[in-house]
C-alpha cells in the first residue's frame, strides 16, 4: 500500500465552502481518474501576534511562548470580546460545513510557520508525504511575513508552496487594470472610473464543493503547552478568559436599560448567506442609499462587512444575489419593490461601497507599512500631534474618549455603543475619528486600534485606511475636512433618540441642543438629573458650538466659527494603558462603508 500523499490548506480570512477557489479546485481535480494527493487537511491557526492564545494554554501553571497580542500606540488587546466571539463562530461554522462534505477543519494556535513545520516534521517521521501547502494572498506586513514563513518553511522541507489570489473581493486581482500597485490612483474616484461600469466587473461565483478528500487518518496534535478544546463554546471561553471585560478602564460603559444592539449577529458563511437573503426580501437593498446613514435598527445599511471581512462571504457573491434580483431570475425578492427591474439606487450604491473595499485593499498594497505610522499614506509630519504616553492630560483625555464621557452626546452614544456590541454605523465612526484626530489632535492611531480591538468587522486596509482619511494622512483630496458632531448630530439624529439609547442619563431631555451638548444643561436640570459635578457633562473636552438656523446643510458643519467644513457620508484587557507591548511602525504590515464604513466595518468602510 502506498503512503499517505497530503495536500494542505492553511486558512485566514478565507472562511468559506462556496467561491472558495481552493476547495473548488480540490473538488475537482479529486474526481478526476489520476490525482497527485490522498488526502487533504485544511488548518485554521489563531494567529499569536494578532490574537491573546493564553486561555488555550494546558493548565495555569503553563506560560505562553509568545508575547501579548497588544497594540503598538494604546497597549489595548488586538481582538477583544466580541470580535474574538464572531471569529471563533465563524471558524467552527467552516469546521462543521467541511465535515458535511467529507473532509474537517484543524484548529491550532500559535504562529503560521512554526505551525506548519511542526505538521510536516511529525508527518516526516509518519512517512507521510505532503506534497502541497497552500493558502491564500492577504495584504498587510504581518500577513506577507506569515506567506514568506510558510513559504520558507515548506520549500525548506521540499514541499510545494502556493498562493492564490484572494477571490473574496469585488473586482478580480487579475481584471484591474494596471499590474504595478504604485499605480493605483491616490483618489478613489478615478480608479472608479478605470473599472466601471461596477454591475460588469466580477467575475462569477465558483459552486460550493458537494464533496472533498478525506483527512489524513493521523493528524500531528496541537503542540504543549496549548490543548485545542472540542466545543465552540470552549473555544470562545480560551479567547475570552485573558481579556478584562473591562478592557482596562476604570469606569467602562454599562449597558442601559431597553437598549438593543444593531448588531446581533453570530459569525460563520451560513449567518452570512442568510444576512444577503434577508437583505433581498427585506427590501434592504433596495432602500439602501436612502437609509444607510441610520443608527438604530438592524437594516438601515447591510451589516455584511463582518462576514466579508473574515471571507465568510465574498463581494462577488452579494453582487450575484443583486443581479438574479434585478434581472428577476430567481425566486428571491420576488414581489419586494425593484425586482426584476434592473439596478436601482440602492443596490447600485451597495456595489459602490463594496468597491471601497476593494481600494483599500489595494492601498495597502500600495503603502505597505506606511498604513500604520502617523505620518500617513502622505508621510505628513506638519501636524504636532498629542501622545498618551508622553503627558497626563492627554492620557486623561484618552480614557474619558474610550469610555464615552468626552461630553459631546453624538461620540459618547458611539463610544458607548461600541464598547458594549463591537458595533458603531458608519456615520459615527466618521464623527469619532475626526473628533479624535482633528477636535483633539490626538495620535489617530489610538482610536484605529481601539477599534481594531472591539468592531466584530474590523478590516485591516478598511479600518486604517479610514482613519488616516478622517485624520488626513490618508487618501482624500480635501484633508481639511473637519466634522462638527453637533451638527451631524442635528441631520442624522435630530430628537436625539440614538444618543438617548446609549447615553441613559440623557434620556430625560427633548431639547435636541442639550442632547448633544449636555455642557449647556440649566444648573437646575443637572441637579434635577444628578449630573451636577459631573465632569463630563461640567467639563467636555471640546466645546463645539452649534446652533439651529445656521450653517444648514446635509454632511457638514462647521467646527466653530472658523473650523473646516465637514464633508457628507464619505463613506483590552488586563491593563490597557497606553503603553503596550507589540508592534512598532514596521511590525503590523479597515472599509469604508464607503468611505469609513459605510457598508459596514472598520473605521469606515468595514461597514458596507
Amino acid at each position: 500500500m502506498s503512503s499517505p500523499r497530503v495536500v494542505i490548506y492553511l486558512l485566514r480570512r478565507d472562511l468559506r465552502l462556496a467561491d472558495n477557489p481552493i476547495f473548488n479546485e480540490v473538488s475537482k481535480t479529486f474526481q478526476q481518474s489520476q490525482h497527485y494527493y490522498t488526502h487533504f487537511l485544511p488548518v485554521y491557526v489563531f494567529a499569536a501576534q494578532q490574537i491573546e492564545v493564553s486561555g488555550f494554554l494546558s493548565s495555569d501553571t503553563e506560560r505562553s511562548p509568545f508575547p501579548e497580542a497588544r497594540s503598538n500606540a494604546g497597549g489595548f488587546w488586538r481582538c477583544g470580546h466580541h470580535r474574538a466571539k464572531f471569529l471563533a463562530e465563524s471558524v467552527w461554522n467552516l469546521k462543521k460545513s467541511l465535515g458535511g462534505v467529507g473532509s474537517g477543519l484543524e484548529i491550532r494556535v500559535g504562529m503560521a510557520g512554526q505551525v506548519i513545520k511542526e505538521i510536516l516534521d511529525t508527518f516526516m517521521k509518519e512517512s507521510t508525504e505532503v506534497v502541497g501547502v497552500w493558502m491564500t494572498d492577504e495584504e498587510g506586513v504581518e500577513e506577507k511575513r506569515e506567506e514568506r514563513d510558510v513559504r520558507n518553511t515548506a520549500e525548506g522541507a521540499g514541499t510545494e508552496f502556493k498562493l492564490w489570489t484572494d477571490e473574496k473581493y469585488y473586482i478580480d486581482d487579475r481584471d484591474i487594470p494596471f499590474k504595478a500597485p504604485r499605480d493605483l490612483p491616490d483618489v478613489f474616484t478615478t480608479y472608479r472610473k478605470q473599472v466601471e461600469p461596477l454591475r460588469e466587473a466580477p467575475r462569477r461565483v465558483l459552486p460550493s464543493p458537494s464533496k472533498l478528500p478525506p483527512l489524513p487518518h493521523s493528524i500531528p496534535p496541537q503542540s504543549a503547552p496549548f490543548t485545542i478544546p472540542a466545543t465552540l463554546e470552549n473555544v470562545i471561553t480560551n479567547l475570552h478568559k485573558p481579556l478584562d471585560p473591562r478592557l482596562g478602564l476604570a469606569s467602562p460603559p454599562k449597558w442601559p436599560s431597553k437598549a438593543t444592539s444593531a448588531h446581533p449577529f453570530h459569525g460563520g458563511e451560513t449567518t452570512g448567506q442568510d444576512r444577503i437573503r434577508h437583505l433581498i426580501t427585506s427590501g434592504s437593498m433596495t432602500t439602501y442609499k436612502d437609509t444607510r446613514n441610520g443608527m438604530l435598527g438592524l437594516d438601515f445599511s447591510t451589516k455584511l462587512s463582518a462576514w466579508l471581512a473574515l471571507g465568510c462571504i465574498t463581494a462577488r457573491q452579494v453582487h450575484e444575489y443583486l443581479l438574479n434580483f434585478e434581472d428577476g431570475k430567481t425566486e428571491l425578492g420576488k414581489g419586494v419593490h425593484g425586482y426584476g427591474k434592473g439596478e436601482n439606487k440602492g443596490t447600485a450604491a451597495v456595489r459602490f461601497e463594496l468597491l471601497w473595499r476593494d481600494y483599500f485593499r489595494l492601498t495597502t498594497r500600495k503603502f505597505g507599512p506606511r498604513l500604520f505610522r502617523i505620518s500617513g499614506f502622505k508621510d505628513d509630519t506638519s501636524t504636532s500631534w498629542k501622545y498618551p504616553q508622553k503627558d497626563k492630560e492627554t492620557r486623561q483625555k484618552v480614557t474619558r474618549f474610550l469610555q464615552g464621557t468626552t461630553g459631546n452626546g453624538f461620540i459618547d452614544a458611539s463610544m458607548r455603543e461600541l464598547f458594549l456590541t463591537g458595533y458603531t454605523s458608519n456615520r459615527l465612526r466618521q464623527n469619532v475619528a475626526s473628533f479624535l484626530a482633528k477636535h483633539l489632535g490626538i495620535d489617530w492611531r489610538i482610536g484605529a486600534e481601539w477599534y481594531e480591538s472591539l468592531l466584530c468587522d474590523y478590516d485591516l486596509s478598511s479600518n486604517w485606511g479610514n482613519w488616516q482619511y478622517n485624520a488626513g494622512v490618508g487618501n482624500d483630496p480635501r484633508e481639511a475636512r473637519v466634522f462638527n458632531p453637533v451638527k451631524q448630530g442635528y441631520d442624522y439624529d435630530p430628537q436625539g433618540e440614538y444618543v438617548k439609547n446609549w447615553v441613559e442619563e440623557l434620556r430625560p431631555l427633548d431639547d435636541p441642543q442639550i442632547i448633544f451638548q449636555p455642557w449647556k444643561m440649566l444648573e437646575e436640570k443637572k441637579r434635577e438629573l444628578g449630573l451636577a459635578g459631573s465632569e463630563w457633562v461640567e467639563h467636555p473636552l471640546k466645546r463645539i458650538e452649534f446652533h439651529v438656523g445656521r450653517n444648514v446643510g446635509r454632511g457638514g458643519g462647521k467646527s466653530g466659527p472658523k473650523g473646516g467644513r465637514a464633508i457628507g457620508s464619505r463613506g483590552g484587557g488586563g491593563g490597557g494603558g497606553f503603553n503596550g507591548r507589540g508592534r512598532g511602525d514596521k511590525s503590523r504590515g479597515q472599509m469604508r462603508k464607503g468611505r469609513m464604513d459605510r457598508v459596514d466595518g472598520g473605521t469606515n468602510g468595514q461597514v458596507v
